[in-house]
């Protein structure tokens, strides 16, 4: 991927990663957009230089607004990635749980899906592009307090090779970025071992740009995940992560 000379529409791109990515692809040469719904953020971008579109995934109309608004602004869109998601705890004794169940499907999983469906047929028409389907290293490797969001980017992981197979022959790439823990939005606080921001997106980015661009981004830290089966440790590691059960308020004694 020629990192210099893409237009990018980073959905979920106003924090973290996705903001980060955003300032490296700006950085490398290409034209910026992002998308979310943090008009305070939104602004402070703007001001950056950046294109910035109000968009909520889990609002079929509002995300046909944003495709439509982003078109007429950057019709030579070519690269739409898909950063929107959520991290919610859950107490599966606790019937209570199922709201942040249903709120992570319809953010993570099914938003990812209403935006691959809006952009879908402009690069198609374009017969050239690449979405970025960003899931995590809790995908392959779950993360028992969260096993919604563990869940939830399992299937975006099936989704997106699913996708990958059925765009085959029209010149739409599909990319999946499987990022570990990585200190930000609150993460390094209940993770000391999370991966720098810096460190993760330089990384991201030189992967990006390998020719060719590997089917998913995987940066080192997070081979320890995605191997896992393969490499008989997945027991183990799922045992060790257990432990972070007590972090449920109906488990703390």
């Amino acid at each position: 991927m020629d990192l210099s000379n893409r237009t990018v529409f980073i959905v979920g791109g106003t924090s973290g990663i996705g903001r980060e990515l955003a300032r490296r692809f700006a950085a490398a040469g290409s034209t910026v957009a992002v998308g979310g719904r943090s008009a305070g953020a939104l602004s402070e971008l703007s001001d950056d230089g950046i294109g910035t579109f109000g968009i909520d995934v889990t609002d079929g109309a509002s995300v046909a607004r944003a495709r439509d608004a982003v078109l007429v602004r950057y019709p030579e869109l070519d690269t739409v990635v898909i950063m929107s998601g959520v991290m919610l705890l859950e107490d599966l004794r606790d019937p209570a749980h199922f709201e942040a169940a249903q709120t992570t499907i319809d953010t993570n999983l099914v938003g990812t899906i209403r935006v691959v469906d809006a952009f879908t047929p402009h690069l198609v028409r374009r017969g050239a592009g690449t979405f970025i389907t960003v899931t995590s290293g809790i995908a392959f490797l779950p993360f028992p307090p969260m096993p919604t969001y563990a869940a939830s980017k399992a299937a975006v992981h099936a989704y997106s090779e699913a996708l990958r197979a059925q765009l085959a022959g029209t010149g739409v790439s599909v990319v999946e970025l499987v990022p570990p823990a990585v200190a930000t939005a609150g993460q390094e606080k209940v993770n000391p071992q999370a991966l720098p921001l810096d460190d993760f997106a330089a990384e991201a980015m030189r992967l990006l740009a390998r020719n060719p661009t590997p089917d998913e981004i995987l940066v080192e830290r997070v081979l320890m995940h995605r191997w896992a089966e393969r490499n008989g440790t997945y027991d183990d590691l799922v045992a060790q992560r257990s432990q972070a059960l007590a972090m449920l308020p109906s488990r703390r004694s």
